[in-house]
Parts: structure tokens; C-alpha cells; sequence
């Protein structure tokens, strides 16, 4: 168990330290792509996908990175994507917003709101049809919650008892916009049980915990046959889409920001380590590992090539 747990901050570090890069190099114009970051939410992700099999799959929403890199690992391709470059698995055409690795069970993603709920519940209507076994978990913010596509997926999902588990990452924002000023309920996870699925709700930014708790879902749903609705809570610590902080925007303070952070993820996930006995040389050096990961990965995609103009047609056509 508790090298599990150590693997698990392990991927938390290797994402923060994936996207403290990408604050250090975005202002060089060289990626050429929006980032949604990922920065305050890594434990829902990393949390989820440790509960998983290696065989199930995920998708997401836009906010894509900290998703990416739980499932696959692949932090080379994941920066040779940001850079467009050809040794990136997707070639440099899908950029941060629509990662996908299929081989990983990283099916993709979508920056157009909800429209990864609708897709993911025809995997797991494929995935029943075919008794593969394989289990679909769709990661949206609670925005996604007032599309009327989420709604009929959850209605379809329910009424055939797909393996799904609905992760409803819940910062509190759409973009900008507070719950109070767009909700006309108090719960979002009341109105879901009233489907005939299971809810669970966490507002802990422990990986470990957020692990526990899919896990109890993801065996609800293999062993009862119906549909799990997961929301977690977690504060976005920079702007919607870019690099900076946004709190001179004036939907939200800074003092709620401090909150938040004093039970950051990552900083989190490595005090209880230590409390369990962890050396703390140990920790470094992972660290210093996904550190220098990080640092080669990014030397590797600005040193890696273009695809050449041909490749642009590529794809476009089913077998082409």
C-alpha cells in the first residue's frame, strides 16, 4: 500500500512540475496551444485513475493535462504535443485541449463543454455490448451540469446500467461564473440520486483519499451494474484558460485562494508520507527524477522536428 501511495505523489509531482515548465516556457510563443492548467486539481485525476484498471478508459474535459499524464506517464509525448512537433503521438495537430492516447485508455478530450458525457456513455454501451469488462470514467467541470446533453446521458447511462463513473471535478466557477448566479438547486449530487446510480462526493485534496473513494465506486459499479457519480471539489488556483492568476478580475479573492492552498495536493500528499514513515531522501529523489524528466522532455520536444506540410492530410479521411 504504501508504495502505492509513493506512486501516487510521484505522478502528483511529475504533473506540478510538468506545469511549472509550462509557466516557465509558454511566454516564448513556442507553444502554440490554449492551456486550461491543471494546477489545485491534480489529486481528483490522479486520485481516480490509480483506482482504475489499466485496461479502462477515460476521457475529459479541455482541462486536460493533469488527466493525461495520470492515465499514460507519457510526459515526452505530452510536451512534443504542446510544441506541435511530429515526434508527439498525436503529430502537433490536437495541441493541450484534445490529448488522447488511445493505447493508454486515454480515449480523448473535448474543449466544447459536456461533450465528453454523451461520448463516453457510448463507450460504455459499447463496452456492455461487447462484455469486454472495461469500465468508462468521463472527467467535466460542474459547468458541464446545465448542458441538457449531461442529463440525457445520465438518463441513457441509468436506464441501460452502463459501466460508467461520471467525475464531476468541481471548482465552483464556469469560467468566471459563481454556482448562486447559475444554479437553481442547492446539490448537485441530490439531483443525480435521483437517477438510479450511485453518488459519492469528496471535498479532500488527498489523492489517496480520492483513490479510496473511486475505488468503493468503480466496485459499485462492476459489482451492482449501474452507473457511479463522483464529485470532488477543488479550488482552481490560476486563471480559466492561460498561465497567471487572475484574482484582480474580482469574481474571486485571494484569501479563499490561501484556504485552498494550505491543503495544496501535492505538498499535502508528501507531509502524510512523511508522517507514515517515508524517508524524506526518498521523496527527493523522486523528486529530482521527475524533475530532470520533465527538464528532458522539454529540451527533446523544442529539439524535435515539424511535420512536414503532406501530414496536414493525413487523418482527415477514414483509413487515410
Amino acid at each position: 500500500m504504501i508504495d502505492e501511495a509513493i506512486d501516487i505523489y510521484r505522478k502528483l509531482v511529475l504533473i506540478r512540475r510538468s506545469e511549472e515548465a509550462i509557466r516557465r516556457w509558454y511566454g516564448q510563443d513556442e507553444m502554440k496551444t490554449p492551456m486550461h492548467m491543471s494546477m489545485g486539481e491534480e489529486a481528483i485525476p490522479v486520485g481516480v485513475c490509480a483506482a482504475l484498471a489499466s485496461t479502462d478508459q477515460v476521457m475529459g474535459t479541455y482541462r486536460t493535462h493533469a488527466l493525461y499524464l495520470a492515465k499514460t506517464d507519457d510526459v515526452d509525448g505530452f510536451f512534443a504535443e504542446l510544441y506541435g512537433r511530429a515526434s508527439s503521438p498525436l503529430r502537433g495537430k490536437c495541441g493541450s485541449m484534445h490529448l488522447s492516447a488511445p493505447e493508454h485508455g486515454m480515449m480523448g478530450c473535448s474543449a466544447i463543454v459536456a461533450s465528453a458525457v454523451p461520448v463516453s456513455t457510448g463507450l460504455a454501451f459499447a463496452n456492455r455490448y461487447q462484455a469486454n469488462g472495461k469500465l468508462v470514467a468521463v472527467f467535466f467541470g460542474d459547468g458541464a451540469v446545465e448542458g441538457g446533453v449531461f442529463w440525457e446521458s445520465l438518463n441513457f447511462a441509468c436506464l441501460r446500467q452502463l459501466p460508467i463513473l461520471l467525475v464531476c471535478e468541481d471548482n465552483g466557477l464556469a469560467v468566471h461564473t459563481l454556482p448562486e448566479t447559475r444554479h437553481g438547486y442547492d446539490s448537485i449530487t441530490q439531483l443525480v440520486a435521483g437517477y438510479r446510480c450511485d453518488t459519492w462526493e469528496t471535498d479532500s485534496t488527498d489523492a489517496v483519499v480520492v483513490r479510496d473513494l473511486a475505488r468503493r465506486a468503480i466496485g459499485r459499479i462492476r459489482e451492482g451494474k449501474r452507473p457511479g457519480f463522483l464529485r470532488c471539489r477543488y479550488y482552481r488556483y490560476l486563471e480559466h484558460v492561460g498561465i497567471n492568476t487572475d484574482f484582480d478580475a474580482g469574481y474571486r479573492t485571494e484569501e479563499g485562494y490561501r484556504e485552498w492552498l494550505a491543503r495544496d495536493p501535492v505538498d499535502l500528499r508528501r507531509r502524510l508520507l512523511l508522517e507514515q514513515g517515508v524517508p524524506e531522501e526518498r521523496l527527493c529523489r523522486i523528486e529530482a527524477v521527475e524533475t530532470e524528466r520533465v527538464r528532458q522532455a522539454v529540451e527533446k520536444a523544442k529539439a524535435a522536428e515539424f511535420c512536414n506540410q503532406s501530414a496536414l492530410y493525413e487523418g482527415v479521411f477514414a483509413g487515410a
